[in-house]
């Protein structure tokens, strides 16, 4: 829950009717909990809450069995949890490309529009961008959404862009806010989670898949898998194994323009895919360098 920022955790204690409901077994699981929580750092609001879902106590309506808890029941509690993207609104744009549509190509005035999601920042006509990663300059001509034009797009939104100027921009390139800060790189470092049953091996090929872009990737360091159970390091790692953690170092063939995970979820995770069997085998959350290295989960 740490790596993957989630600003909200709901730690529903299950099977209470086999406690009697008593509120003082309740008090120690959630106190266990906490300590936890406060060992790993983790920095998210939690709620805690009792149920039984033998009988829907605490589910969608407030339990009679539990007149100790005063709080909200699970249902509802899911629903008043915010959901909006404040952080990603706050950024500089950035609008990886992921499909570009033709009409009349081969007229002068030719339709070229460039088709994705936004995933930070906004965009409005007129608004000055560059192209990533080549860094060629232009301005933001047409913005449509699925109910056609618009003036403004902000983060989430998936549009349909078209520039003053014709640019060669194809899938995995970025439109991005032309003070963006974002600089295209091929080495970064990741805590990467392994899904495969068949561990990492560093003498086998991999694709990176990173917003609408995927390259080939090669593998340069392993420095350490973190223990789940200790909380601690394995130093000097060789493989990675099935659920497996560890901090890894990339390069990649092509340049990727990423952000941390940190700052921006959408632009700063990726997956690994196998390339002989296609499987996704691990997903990764891209981190600073030097905050890498001393990172804990």
């Amino acid at each position: 829950m740490k790596l993957l920022g989630c600003p909200n955790i709901i730690v529903a204690v299950n099977k209470l009717d086999l406690l009697d409901f008593d509120e003082g077994k309740y008090q120690a699981i959630t106190a266990a909990y906490q300590k936890l929580a406060q060992q790993i750092g983790l920095n998210a609001d939690v709620h805690f809450l009792p149920i039984s879902a033998l009988k829907g106590d605490n589910i969608v309506n407030a339990s009679a069995q539990t007149p100790w808890y005063q709080g909200l029941p699970l249902l509802p509690l899911l629903e008043s949890l915010p959901v909006s993207r404040k952080d990603a609104l706050a950024q500089a744009a950035h609008f990886p490309v992921q499909r570009v549509a033709r009409q009349d190509g081969s007229s002068s005035d030719d339709f070229r529009g460039y088709q994705g999601r936004l995933e930070a920042g906004r965009l409005k006509v007129g608004d000055a961008v560059k192209v990533l990663p080549n860094g060629q300059t232009a301005k933001i001509a047409e913005i449509y959404n699925p109910n056609g034009k618009t003036d403004t797009a902000e983060a989430g939104e998936v549009l349909t862009i078209t520039l003053d100027t014709d640019i060669d921009i194809s899938r995995g390139n970025a439109i991005v806010a032309a003070d963006s800060p974002i600089e295209p790189s091929q080495q970064f470092q990741a805590a990467l989670c392994w899904f495969d049953d068949i561990p990492l091996n560093l003498r086998r090929k991999y694709l990176l898949k990173h917003t609408t872009q995927t390259t080939a990737v090669k593998i340069s360091e392993t420095a350490y898998v973190w223990d789940v159970n200790t909380l601690s390091q394995v130093q000097s790692a060789t493989e990675l194994k099935l659920n497996d953690i560890g901090h890894i170092s990339f390069k990649t063939q092509q340049p990727l323009n990423t952000t941390t995970y940190e700052q921006n979820q959408a632009t700063g995770a990726f997956i690994l895919i196998d390339e002989a069997t296609n499987h996704t085998v691990a997903a990764g959350m891209i981190r600073e360098g030097d905050e890498a290295g001393t990172f804990e989960i």
